[in-house]
């Protein structure tokens, strides 16, 4: 069982939860006195606990915490706006192969649309989704999602590193040896534009292909991450 408590609150000794969590460990685990937990920051701290009172709040004795550092790169995934479910699908596994940051912009051919009176509410929903596929994952890194308002936004928001594009007519296999720091842009149902192409190929994104199929949109991102933290592994 993977619990998620504030940064400042993970620390050795006594600790109270209380809330959704709590909840989650009475009610959907069905946790016992005497159990262990594994209780998590977020930010890639963790730590081994035991459950030794359930009432109002679930209290779990803490051991020292320990810090996890993540091997590199550092993977981030311009993701266009998917329609219905398969946006969340897209995030969820995004956040299991190894993604560490998602950045959502609306394409010109994406089907979706978030106005601007939605927009917080979606945000808080991928967020949700973000944390739920970490505590099923094992991660004690929970990926961080943004909105890009346009295409130029989300680039303009990158640091330096390496750049691809996910595009099905490039015959250019994705390597990224050495890099510390890539981004990976996709595109939405109806594919990416010849304008848009040339925006991020301007911002020194390489065009890669993956194999000589098309993928859906929200498998093309999701294999790129996958294929890029196997070749880290070596």
């Amino acid at each position: 069982m993977r619990i998620f408590v504030a940064p400042e609150a993970l620390a050795k000794g006594e600790l109270r939860i209380s809330g959704d969590e709590h909840h989650y460990l009475g009610r959907v685990r069905r946790a016992r006195v005497g159990d262990p937990v594994e209780i998590v920051d977020g930010h890639g701290r963790r730590a081994a606990a035991t459950i030794v009172k359930i009432g109002d709040e679930t209290i779990v004795d803490v051991a020292e915490p320990e810090t996890i550092v993540g091997k590199p790169p550092h993977l981030r995934a311009l993701v266009p706006l998917i329609k219905g479910d398969r946006m969340d699908v897209c995030i969820e596994k995004l956040v299991e192969v190894g993604v560490d940051s998602i950045v959502v912009w609306p394409a010109a051919r994406s089907v979706a649309r978030l106005d601007d009176s939605r927009r917080d509410g979606r945000l808080a929903k991928y967020r949700a989704a973000v944390q739920a596929a970490a505590r099923q994952c094992g991660r004690a890194q929970v990926p961080d999602v943004t909105h890009a308002s346009d295409l130029a936004a989300a680039i303009a928001s990158l640091p330096p590193g390496k750049r691809v594009v996910l595009d099905p007519s490039a015959d250019v296999p994705l390597v990224v040896e050495d890099a510390l720091d890539v981004t990976i842009a996709s595109g939405p149902e109806g594919g990416l534009t010849p304008d848009e192409l040339e925006r991020l190929v301007a911002a020194g994104f390489v065009a890669v292909g993956l194999g000589p199929r098309v993928l859906r949109a929200e498998t093309a991102p999701t294999i790129a991450v996958a294929l890029i933290r196997h070749a880290s592994r070596s």
